[in-house]
Parts: structure tokens; C-alpha cells; sequence
């Protein structure tokens, strides 16, 4: 069974950075197309972040996040991951690792366009 596995979360201050992991158990992520990472805080629908396409070349990332989150990926070792900076505490949300398993629309932030998720891991940002 194909499973994503994030990692890197936990309590930090404003302004602190906070790296996020994500691995996958079964499969490599050149299998996968598009990656993401989504977010959802208590109380709130989940919503995207960041995405990065295929060989990395291409990111794309939601307005509020810009020049603070970047985001990788290394097919090789299948490993992505969202470097946090200047964390803010509407940052504070559980974070998720997604791929897509078809090949989707251009830079699609669509929760539905990937067909892959982890559990998800806890970010507190404490003010």
C-alpha cells in the first residue's frame, strides 16, 4: 500500500522556520507528477500551499506564503520538502503531503487533482 509520510512538525515562534518532510512507503516519487503540500487549520476547509512539478523546475505557491515557504523535491531518494520561514500564527495548521498519480491541469491547486496524501503533521505557531 502506497503511503506518503510527512515529518518536521511541531511548536515554534513567530518568525522561527521549520522544515517539513514528506516520504513515500511503496512507491518513488518519479512515479508521481505533480506534488503539494496542503494545509488545513482547525475550524477550516484545507487549502493549498505550494505546489512543484515533476522535475522540480516549475513551483507555484498561495499568495500568503510567498517569499517565506520554499519547496523541493528530490525523485532520487523520494523526498519533498517545504522550508517555513518567518512563521506566522495563521501559519498553525496541520500540514499535508500530496501527489498526483495522472497527470493533471497546469499547476493546478485543486485538493482533487491528487490522488495521494499523508496523515499530516501538526504546526503550531505560538505568538
Amino acid at each position: 500500500q502506497v503511503q506518503l509520510v510527512e515529518s518536521g512538525g511541531g511548536l515554534v515562534q513567530v518568525g522561527d522556520s521549520r522544515r517539513l518532510t514528506c516520504t513515500a512507503n511503496g512507491r518513488t516519487f518519479d512515479t508521481y507528477y505533480d506534488m503539494a503540500w496542503f494545509r488545513q487549520a482547525p475550524g477550516k476547509d484545507r487549502e493549498f500551499v505550494a505546489a512543484i512539478g515533476f522535475t522540480g523546475g516549475t513551483t507555484w505557491f498561495q499568495d500568503s506564503v510567498k517569499g517565506r515557504f520554499i519547496i523541493s523535491r528530490d525523485n532520487r531518494k523520494s523526498i519533498m520538502g517545504l522550508e517555513m520561514n518567518n512563521l506566522q500564527p495563521d501559519d498553525t495548521a496541520v500540514y499535508y503531503c500530496a501527489a498526483a498519480t495522472s497527470l493533471g491541469p497546469y499547476e493546478t491547486t485543486r485538493a482533487a487533482d491528487f490522488g495521494a496524501w499523508g496523515q499530516g503533521t501538526q504546526v503550531t505557531v505560538s505568538s
